[in-house]
């Protein structure tokens, strides 16, 4: 069991991490943020003909998993991409990662597991530091921006426990290429606002969704099977804490004192849950 527990912590990690390098795609691609989650639903989609099992579908509680998964994945995007547009990206960002503090106060209602107590802590401290990693001095905080980011941050606990209880099941392939079927439905009905154009950008875009997308899914919806919903949530703090390191490095973005603190924080809450017994 503790075993499944390093592994579950080391999987998740690792599929935050490279969601965290979104960036490197996202800025040289130019695609507007609706058209590139659309581009990155797609490909994740694509794996389905690979995926064609019948028993899964007999465990309708997975089945009903699946659904809510995909419908809150689409809500997510929507929801964080109109805050990111709205902006400021740092209030966007730091209501969108209350997720965390969401799952782990409602694990033990939704789950019923025993409360971790070092996620109890360790969410409040990271979301701290991930403040000092986002902010900028003079930047507002804007109603409606918090209030989207705060919107996606609760669609994406939705999804942390939707996709423990659907991978009871489905293999973690079937998870990502079916619920990503269902947010690709969902979203259709927005048209020219989603569909991406027929250029070197959206092909650029469709390769890093292989490796970020289809790699960091695989990676999760493994993980988030072998460690409570709580330690879960506070590694995904590893997602903004990369994005953060990978515009210092690679785009000249300095992250200051401040920020160094912050980081510090966020990788101390994220091993201290993890080294949890």
């Amino acid at each position: 069991m503790r075993g499944e527990r390093r592994s579950g912590v080391a999987l998740v990690a690792a599929a935050a991490t490279l969601w965290g390098g979104w960036a490197l795609v996202l800025r040289p691609a130019g695609l507007p943020p609706m058209q590139f989650a659309f581009t990155v639903l797609l490909v994740m989609a694509a794996p389905l003909p690979f995926t064609l099992r019948a028993e899964p579908w007999r465990d309708r509680g997975a089945v009903a998993a699946l659904l809510l998964l995909g419908a809150a994945e689409a809500a997510n995007v929507v929801l964080y991409f109109a805050a990111i547009a709205r902006g400021p990206v740092a209030v966007a960002v730091l209501t969108h990662y209350l997720t965390p503090l969401l799952v782990t106060l409602a694990s033990p209602w939704v789950t019923g597991e025993r409360a971790s107590r070092r996620a109890l802590v360790a969410a409040p401290v990271s979301l701290a530091g991930l403040a000092l990693l986002v902010w900028r001095p003079g930047a507002g905080a804007p109603l409606v921006t918090a209030a989207l980011g705060a919107g996606s941050a609760a669609f994406y606990a939705v999804i942390v426990f939707a996709a423990r209880r659907a991978g009871r099941s489905f293999r973690p392939l079937e998870v990502t290429a079916w619920h990503a079927l269902v947010s690709v439905a969902l979203l259709l009905p927005l048209g020219a606002r989603v569909l991406p154009p027929a250029a070197p950008a959206t092909a650029l875009v469709a390769a890093g969704a292989l490796v970020c997308g289809v790699g960091g899914a695989l990676l999760f919806y493994r993980g988030v099977g072998l460690v409570p919903p709580p330690v879960a949530g506070a590694l995904t703090y590893l997602e903004p804490l990369t994005a953060a390191a990978v515009g210092w490095v690679a785009f000249g973005e300095a992250i200051g004192p401040a920020g160094l603190a912050g980081a510090a924080l966020v990788l101390a809450g994220g091993v201290a849950v993890a080294l949890e017994g």
